[in-house]
């Protein structure tokens, strides 16, 4: 009698009877319980898993970011330059995603629109800690937050704290670098408007690269940075006109026009002013 053979999985462990796998490792359970139509349309979730898997990246982002700013506090840059690079991948990422979304057509968003209510990405608190980060605050956009408590406090404490740029500009006047006293002790809960002193040291970074090396990679990796949250921005004004034109957002902005308004703003002013004086 021809004895049975064993399915070959390539030397595979295979029994998770009492061991973790990897569902459980990702809790998968709960990830891919996550996704739930409002509405019985088809196209519907492709709409929700685009705005999860943002969500699930911008985590990343943040994780990065707040980290980031610990060691350029430290003037530890070597470490920081991995994670703010690491920021720019997972934003080309996020800009590479609208390609996906692109293909929702608007008669096929039309079909689920009303289902989602109010609800917008306006209301994205992972995007408003993003921002905050970065150092595009305005204090109102705390409002949606209201009802949220402990979301509402941490955004809070992030529009208090210190943006990226602000601990860089802190660690140009740590080296030696002139910085005005209104760059370095300003009310961090405003944006940052840019400062001649800052372009000047910039300027003296840029060009002596060989004695302010780390300096001026650092100034490279934000420029990056920026470049990459220009784009992102740019995909999601173009995503969105080609979907819904010209009509109101969800949440109550003006929509396109709103969008649009957004890619005039500068996180790192000197950084791109510096180009046409160096």
């Amino acid at each position: 009698m021809a004895r049975k053979s064993k399915p070959d999985t390539g030397g595979a462990h295979t029994d998770f009877s009492g061991e973790m796998s990897y569902g459980d490792y990702l809790h998968l359970d709960r990830l891919l319980d996550a996704q739930h139509p409002k509405s019985p349309q088809h196209n519907e979730m492709l709409f929700i898993i685009q705005h999860q898997t943002t969500e699930l990246w911008l985590k990343l982002v943040i994780h990065e970011l707040k980290a980031a700013i610990r060691q350029i506090e430290r003037d530890e840059l070597a470490p920081a330059f991995k994670m703010l690079a690491r920021v720019s991948r997972i934003m080309a990422q996020l800009i590479q995603a609208w390609d996906v979304l692109s293909t929702l057509t608007p008669s096929e968003y039309m079909d689920f629109r009303a289902a989602l209510g109010h609800s917008s990405g306006f209301q994205s608190h992972q995007f408003r800690a993003v921002e905050f980060l970065l150092g595009n605050k305005r204090r109102e956009l705390l409002a949606p937050f209201r009802h949220r408590r402990a979301i509402h406090a941490e955004l809070e404490a992030l529009l208090k704290a210190p943006s990226i740029y602000d601990r860089s500009i802190g660690l140009l006047a740590r080296r030696g670098l002139a910085i005005d006293d209104a760059a370095l002790s300003r009310d961090w809960r405003e944006r940052y408007c840019a400062n001649a002193s800052v372009e000047a040291a910039w300027m003296a970074v840029y060009r002596d690269t060989e004695r302010y090396w780390d300096l001026y990679e650092l100034g490279e990796e934000l420029v990056d940075l920026e470049d990459f949250f220009r784009q992102w921005r740019f995909r999601h004004v173009t995503t969105v006109e080609r979907i819904i034109g010209g009509k109101k957002g969800t949440g109550g902005t003006a929509g396109v026009s709103y969008l649009r308004g957004l890619l005039e703003i500068r996180l790192f002013p000197e950084l791109w002013d510096l180009r046409t004086a160096l």
